[in-house]
């Protein structure tokens, strides 16, 4: 592997991790708008969330920095083409984080239901439009240069609307998963997430076979890659998600969040795989877009470097979440 390869793999290693981490967060969002009255819930969620909700997001900007640094072209065509759906997906990423802690410090009824509602909102929203610049890049609306591509159609059609719809239902399957095994150790019930999670699970399932006719048909070269070289991608994401859901059935909510982790991580390296070595499809291939040989190597040395500074303080902390304990006040 050149040094471009291994940056893209690094790359795609922190998008898995935003995915099922801050996805997972922003999932618990959404679980949170639709708690309705069930305040036990709620704090579930909150206690879940708390520690960490900033800290995931650190693989988002570690992303940004890394395709801006090895692989700029494409950089600014996705900022420039899609600036409005990422304007939006960044704007509920701050309002979330705002109306989270706003509504921890809040003591009046009112203001608490109205930075929720902020919160929840958000937490919907901001995996969606994200979902739909994926959709975007993937079925090829976003052509090489600044603004070269329609700055509305690129993220308004049916690939991008799969990608959103697609990115809510995992964001929340995660969280339920993630939820039921939470809600064991705090020594809660789990059986309105492990509902939750079976449902979602489901219906996000049924999406995706829905899914496969909206590619043929609106993104045929991105259909034609899952169909053939990202093949066993996709049928490994069959095999763990339906395991997922057999052990949600029978409350196996350790195993299964290993499973489920496993499912939406073979999901998300189907998509590179599908069309390598293009970054912008059609044709826009990764070593096209790549910095200088001396910048790649460069920015691999100070990934590695900032990897060992960074990765146990992210483990320890993630640890220390585990042990809390929970206060059902």
């Amino acid at each position: 592997m050149d040094a471009a390869q291994i940056l893209l793999v690094v790359m795609w290693v922190g998008i898995t991790l935003y995915a099922l981490l801050g996805g997972a967060d922003f999932g618990g969002g959404v679980w949170d708008l639709l708690a309705g009255r069930e305040h036990t819930n709620r704090k579930l969620i909150e206690h879940a969330i708390g520690p960490v909700w900033e800290a995931n997001h650190v693989w988002l900007i570690f992303v940004l920095v890394v395709l801006w640094t090895g692989f700029p072209p494409v950089f600014a065509a996705v900022m420039s083409t899609l600036y409005i759906p990422l304007t939006l997906a960044a704007l509920g990423i701050i309002f979330r984080g705002s109306a989270f802690v706003f509504r921890k410090a809040s003591t009046e009824w009112w203001s608490r239901r109205l930075f929720g509602a902020a919160f929840a909102i958000s937490s919907l929203l901001t995996p969606f439009f994200l979902g739909t610049v994926a959709g975007a890049i993937a079925s090829g609306r976003v052509p090489p240069g600044l603004a070269a591509g329609d700055l509305v159609a690129s993220w308004v059609n049916p690939t991008s609307m799969l990608g959103g719809v697609l990115a809510v239902g995992v964001c929340a399957y995660l969280a339920a998963v993630y939820l039921c095994d939470d809600a064991v150790r705090a020594g809660l019930d789990p059986e309105g997430f492990r509902r939750r999670a079976i449902g979602t699970g489901v219906v996000v399932g049924v999406v995706a076979l829905a899914g496969i006719a909206v590619l043929r048909w609106d993104a045929p070269a991105l259909f034609a890659g899952l169909t053939h070289r990202a093949l066993p991608a996709v049928v490994a994401s069959a095999v763990m998600g339906l395991a997922s859901l057999g052990l949600l059935w029978a409350r196996g909510y350790l195993l299964v969040r290993v499973t489920a982790v496993l499912a939406v991580t073979a999901v998300m390296w189907g998509w590179p795989l599908a069309q390598y070595p293009v970054m912008l499809p059609p044709a826009f291939t990764y070593r096209q877009a790549a910095a200088g040989p001396e910048v790649l190597v460069v920015t691999l040395i100070v990934l590695g470097v900032g990897a060992l500074l960074v990765l146990p303080a992210i483990g320890w902390l993630l640890a220390v979440q585990r042990r809390l304990p929970y206060d059902s006040g």
